[in-house]
């Protein structure tokens, strides 16, 4: 009698403030999936950072015959005996896993393979590349070990990190991912301020109601029931809403259209995705029935 009671209750509510009930979810729904796509988001540049990172490389540029100008080579283009010497103190340290000499000829045969389509690509000769090392590192955030060592060494032009050249990148997916966390938690206000609002206009509706189960004498947490689960049922709707829009997102937009037109990029799996959308659900109904519950306490007066 009491479950069927509390479940009447339920629908009157739901048909008494459609249109805020509807909005309700709506809200719910679009602050949800940003928080599930901001989550992903992080898995994403995680990945992305363990991905690229462990194929950067550190590069000792050298000398050449054309960099006398230069302050790092005033002493004259590199020597065997210095490359020698550099090859051999590379090989000496733990946290150095290959180390491959790149000739002037195979740095100028790379360049016109990467950029075989620019008008450029003719200018350049070989003479004008630099001969380098390319060493690889079993930690790649360890680079100023190597730089330290080798930076303003005879025969030494330049030591890049190329690991810096990704940073510019992840730190805009880093500030593009706070900033849908900011938009997410502005939404979750919204939706909160929604949820608070229907639960007062249902509960001022259906004040005689609840005046009546108080003089019966109702508990309080039997007379707020109703209006909780309301408010939970329109987090849930809200809350599949937003894993169908994170479903449809993964499935159309990135398996369907990125995965294919930007191959470099290994995106995050299924497995990512489905670990987010419990969590995406449970918020959707703690989130209304906890805003629901305190401002019953404050409008009701149970």
């Amino acid at each position: 009698m009491r479950a069927h009671f509390v479940l009447s209750e339920i629908g009157v509510g739901l048909r008494r403030n459609l249109t805020m009930t509807f909005a309700v979810i709506v809200s719910v729904a679009l602050s949800l999936s940003l928080l599930g796509g901001a989550l992903l988001a992080r898995q994403q540049v995680d990945s992305m950072k363990d991905y690229w990172y462990d194929k950067v490389e550190v590069s000792i540029f050298l000398c050449s015959e054309l960099d006398a100008d230069s302050p790092a080579c005033r002493r004259g283009a590199v020597t065997q005996e210095q490359k020698d010497q550099i090859e051999a103190e590379l090989t000496e340290f733990d946290i150095v896993e290959d180390v491959h000499y790149e000739s002037a000829a195979e740095a100028y045969q790379h360049y016109e393979e990467q950029q075989a389509d620019s008008p450029l690509a003719a200018v350049v000769t070989a003479e004008q590349m630099q001969e380098s090392f390319r060493v690889a590192l079993f930690d790649p955030t360890q680079y100023d070990v190597i730089s330290s060592a080798f930076a303003g060494r005879d025969g030494v032009y330049e030591v890049v990190d190329q690991r810096s050249q990704l940073e510019n990148l992840f730190n805009l997916l880093n500030g593009v991912n706070y900033a849908a966390l900011g938009l997410m938690a502005l939404m979750l206000v919204v939706a909160l301020l929604l949820i608070v609002n229907t639960v007062r206009v249902s509960a001022f509706s259906r004040r005689r109601e609840t005046g009546i189960m108080r003089l019966v004498g109702a508990s309080g947490l039997y007379i707020q029931m109703p209006f909780i689960l309301e408010a939970a049922i329109a987090g849930v709707l809200g809350a599949l809403f937003a894993c169908v829009l994170i479903v449809g997102v993964k499935y159309f937009a990135i398996n369907n259209f990125l995965a294919q037109e930007i191959p470099l990029i290994e995106f995050i799996g299924w497995d990512a995705v489905l670990g987010v959308l419990p969590m995406v659900l449970v918020v959707g109904a703690f989130m209304p029935s906890v805003a629901a519950f305190f401002a019953l306490r404050k409008y009701l007066k149970v």
